[in-house]
């Protein structure tokens, strides 16, 4: 087992968990959206993203809390997202996890000194002007995450 030195720790420096996204069949969206309200999540965001990710995303608040719920329905056939639905049998389901840093180039940096498997070759623009980058469910081959994980870095002042 190979250990992380410090520094690269320290510059990755994980804050919290962000979001937990879960894609959504197309058409499926407003009725997932409107069954977490009734579960008391409130909506805070509502975006298409498009180039590489070609998704319709909400995000939906827990309390009062940091974490989010992010709902993902793909916009087209060539969305990651629908070929993950299209992978699990037609139906939506968890597609990833998402921590928090304060600095996504000095994390992104960090990771790839470390050994990490990254999916984007830098960290990018994701939706609501945050920076973001994704990490290989089997990073780490040693120790392989098994599921697909996204660093986000929120604008600044937030």
């Amino acid at each position: 087992m190979t250990a992380i030195p410090m520094e690269l720790e320290k510059a990755i420096a994980i804050q919290f968990v962000d979001h937990i996204a879960i894609s959504v069949p197309q058409g499926a969206l407003e009725g997932q959206v409107e069954a977490y309200k009734l579960l008391g999540f409130s909506e805070l965001h509502r975006e298409e993203v498009l180039g590489t990710d070609q998704v319709r995303e909400v995000l939906l608040q827990i309390g009062d809390g940091p974490n989010l719920i992010q709902l993902l329905e793909p916009l087209n056939a060539d969305s990651p997202v629908q070929k993950l639905i299209e992978r699990n049998g037609g139906r939506g389901g968890f597609a990833h996890i998402a921590f928090r840093v304060e600095n996504a180039q000095e994390a992104y940096d960090a990771m790839v000194a470390a050994g990490f498997n990254m999916i984007d070759k830098a960290p990018r623009k994701g939706s609501r002007g945050t920076t973001v980058f994704f990490v290989h469910p089997k990073s780490r081959a040693e120790n392989p995450f098994g599921m697909l994980i996204e660093i986000v870095e929120e604008p600044s002042g937030k």
